[in-house]
């Protein structure tokens, strides 16, 4: 968080923020709970970005845990799997789901995708994260319905502005821009902040 606000001292009234929406994501892993990423635009590849920067190594090693080198013992390919595999904290980008979102864009309705997703996805101890520069994108904003309905947290990350996101959401973090690419450009490195901090406080071993 520090090496953040020096690198983007614009970001300094977003640090409380930043930490309470890392709080929240550290929370639901510690319950076994998972992320649901949801965006769209340039906020869809923010989404698929972020899910790469959890579900393997990002900075870190993040080596296998002894439960699974146990239950590979005796596999000859054991010794092969575990030199390979990383341990991840469980994400999943909804604008990814392109099986489900055609064939639910085309039958049903296009703004209640993400709220679909999140209902079929979520469980209590999950969190959804929406991205939005405006913070008023309507299928994020259904999806944060009925992520509450649900009894799931949900946090967002957008630009300047008061919104809709920011009135829904437990945690807001609103960067200090109001044009969309210079929004984004601000989120790159805070989400890469909350990965960071998510890797060194999940996988301290390494």
């Amino acid at each position: 968080m520090k090496e953040l606000i020096t690198r983007y001292p614009v970001l300094t009234p977003c640090a409380a923020d930043i930490e309470a929406l890392i709080t929240t994501l550290e929370t639901s892993f510690r319950a076994g709970g998972k992320l649901l990423v949801c965006g769209n635009g340039g906020s869809a590849s923010d989404c698929e970005h972020i899910v790469g920067e959890l579900m393997k190594s990002f900075v870190l090693t993040r080596r296998p845990d002894n439960t699974l080198a146990a239950a590979l013992a005796d596999d000859e390919e054991g010794g092969y799997i575990l030199e390979h595999l990383q341990q991840g904290l469980p994400a999943i980008s909804l604008p990814s789901q392109i099986g489900v979102a055609t064939a639910f864009v085309n039958d049903v309705a296009a703004d209640t995708l993400y709220a679909q997703l999140t209902y079929a996805y979520g469980r209590p101890e999950d969190v959804l994260w929406c991205l939005s520069t405006s913070g008023n994108s309507r299928n994020a904003v259904l999806a944060a319905k009925v992520a509450h309905a649900k009894g799931m947290k949900v946090v967002a990350l957008t630009g300047a502005k008061e919104s809709k996101l920011s009135a829904l959401a437990d945690v807001t973090v609103r960067v200090p821009e109001t044009e969309t690419f210079k929004v984004q450009e601000l989120h790159l490195p805070v989400y890469h902040t909350v990965c960071l901090t998510l890797e060194r406080t999940f996988f301290p071993e390494d």
